[in-house]
């Protein structure tokens, strides 16, 4: 979290993913994402786009092309990256605290510090009443919110984020993105974000990465130079946030236009 702002965290060089049965899933990709900024990658469904962070996380094994992050390979479980799902997955044995606290104690976190954190991101994300229910006491919100505070809780420089309000009502959804706008101001990590939400991207990102249909090719990088911090209210009433939108729209309508 400390890197320099101009150091490059993410490294896509000429990556290229077929699955079994040779279906070809991601296209020639280069991306490189520099250390603090928040880069949201959109495009139709099945273009690759988990792909594209699975191979990140090394969760996949990369077969054609090169990544780099932080300087060295990927490789599923290093400590220097956090993965956050469309679903919250929490342990429906242990209270919201427990979920919290669970990668800290997976990593050898002094109980006493895993513990504070957990208490210090519940309250931020709103659930300092909450914090020993358990999941099926929680609503659908409620249960993502303790997701995300159990990602922030990882000391990790690099979130990589997968739809992770995907599945949530529209008024839930516009809340948890005013609450991630708060985590990302206060702790600057680098964040690879995955939506289909073309308002969730710009409202969020210092860049939108925009896909072409299967093989997903990207087709624009482009540049969301709205100042932070933000807030999902005050971008509503913003021209500058319209206008990127019908940019973004645009690039997408003609990626569309190409899967048709």
């Amino acid at each position: 979290m400390n890197q320099n702002v101009h150091t490059t965290l993410i490294d896509i060089d000429h990556v290229n993913h077929l699955f079994p049965g040779g279906v070809r899933a991601v296209d020639d990709a280069n991306l490189k994402i520099r250390a603090g900024e928040f880069v949201s990658v959109v495009g139709p469904s099945g273009c690759g786009k988990t792909t594209l962070l699975n191979l990140i996380a090394g969760l996949i094994t990369l077969h054609d092309g090169r990544i780099s992050v932080a300087g060295s390979a990927p490789q599923a479980g290093r400590h220097d990256v956090a993965y956050m799902l469309a679903r919250d997955c929490l342990f429906p044995w242990r209270t919201a605290l427990e979920n919290v606290m669970l990668g800290g104690e997976f990593r050898g976190t002094p109980l006493a510090e895993r513990r504070e954190r957990a208490l210090m991101l519940l309250e931020r994300v709103g659930l300092r009443d909450f914090v020993n229910h358990y999941p099926k006491a929680l609503s659908h919100g409620m249960r993502q919110r303790v997701a995300l505070a159990r990602t922030f809780s990882l000391k990790s420089p690099v979130l990589l984020m997968d739809e992770p309000f995907g599945a949530l009502d529209a008024q839930t959804k516009l809340q948890l993105e005013d609450v991630l706008l708060d985590l990302y101001s206060a702790e600057k990590r680098t964040v690879m974000f995955i939506t289909h939400d073309l308002s969730e991207a710009v409202t969020l990102s210092d860049r939108v990465i925009v896909m072409s249909p299967r093989p997903g090719r990207i087709l624009a990088d482009i540049p969301i130079p709205l100042p932070r911090p933000r807030s999902v209210k005050a971008l509503q009433k913003d021209p500058e946030f319209h206008r990127l939108y019908a940019e973004v729209w645009g690039w997408l309508e003609q990626a569309l236009e190409q899967k048709a």
